[in-house]
């Protein structure tokens, strides 16, 4: 299908954008469900809570609340799919969603375990589980924000390196957001809604740096080629660094040495990238225009 055919007020972009910011709000539920521990306030139940549909206190109406809106963008994840696919939209979008979809299910069984203790559910309740399920509803989030990304390629006319440029400063922004909402400075209580926040604008500065991977290999060779790995190791600090927020070591001094580290490097490479494609002029920014659709 070509890219004048997704016309209109409902387009696939617009849909795979939707979805993707569904993912996120999930993800920084989720985060907030745990942290304030209203993941096991279902009595140990799953999918039915307190013993029936409904919640009965607020620390189970949180993860009920959770639990809703995961099924919700889980159709929406697969509805993703089954778009693209029957679109026939470029490869690399139809293999990203159907990434995106085969890794639900498996979310959703990493969740369900998480809510139980050991002995009830053997490996219940552990820091494995809990690490793998993070880890897989960050695939799924990082999926599905490639897939948006692609479908927006080319959109409103801009050349590769002007929306690398803008990725690159929104990645930025991110970055010192999420500085503030860590558990790294003395500015704030690593409090739940903190560790949300902290998650939400995490994974749009992951996003963010995925546009600018992907939009560096479509800038001329001699400017776009050579910064490509910076900003691919930036996205795999972040990455880092979230793990590190999530408890799945013991937070000791030289923990917080090294997240400072990983934090610190990010920046580093994002703002150095950044500061490098500024001086860049026209000729050295020719396009690839065609490479967004194999």
């Amino acid at each position: 299908m070509t890219r004048g055919a997704d016309r209109g007020r409902f387009t696939f972009r617009r849909y795979a954008a939707f979805t993707t910011g569904m993912t996120l709000t999930l993800v920084m539920l989720g985060v907030y469900t745990a942290a304030t521990g209203s993941g096991l306030a279902c009595s140990q139940q799953w999918p039915l809570c307190d013993g029936g549909v409904l919640p009965q206190t607020v620390p189970s109406f949180i993860e009920w609340f959770h639990r809703l809106w995961a099924m919700v963008t889980g159709f929406l994840i697969l509805g993703v799919a089954v778009w693209a696919w029957r679109a026939d939209k470029p490869k690399r979008t139809r293999w990203a969603a159907a990434g995106a979809t085969v890794l639900t299910p498996l979310q959703a069984v990493f969740g369900a375990v998480t809510v139980t203790f050991n002995g009830r559910l053997p490996g219940g309740y552990s820091m494995p589980v809990h690490a793998a399920h993070f880890v897989t509803g960050f695939g799924i989030f990082a999926l599905l924000a490639y897939t948006a990304l692609l479908s927006y390629e080319g959109r409103y006319g801009r050349d590769p390196l002007t929306r690398t440029r803008a990725a690159l400063g929104v990645a930025l922004a991110c970055l010192l957001a999420s500085v503030v909402f860590s558990r790294l400075p003395p500015l704030l209580d690593y409090a739940p809604w903190a560790q949300a926040a902290f998650y939400g604008v995490s994974l749009a500065g992951f996003g963010a740096l995925t546009g600018a991977t992907r939009w560096l290999g479509d800038v001329a060779d001699d400017h776009g080629g050579r910064f490509r790995p910076a900003t691919a190791l930036a996205g795999a600090l972040l990455f880092v660094a979230m793990l590190l927020g999530r408890d799945l070591v013991y937070y000791s001094p030289t923990v917080r040495l090294v997240n400072a580290v990983v934090v610190a490097g990010a920046v580093a490479l994002v703002a150095g990238v950044g500061w490098a494609l500024r001086r860049e002029d026209g000729p050295g920014a020719t396009p690839v225009y065609g490479s967004t659709d194999d």
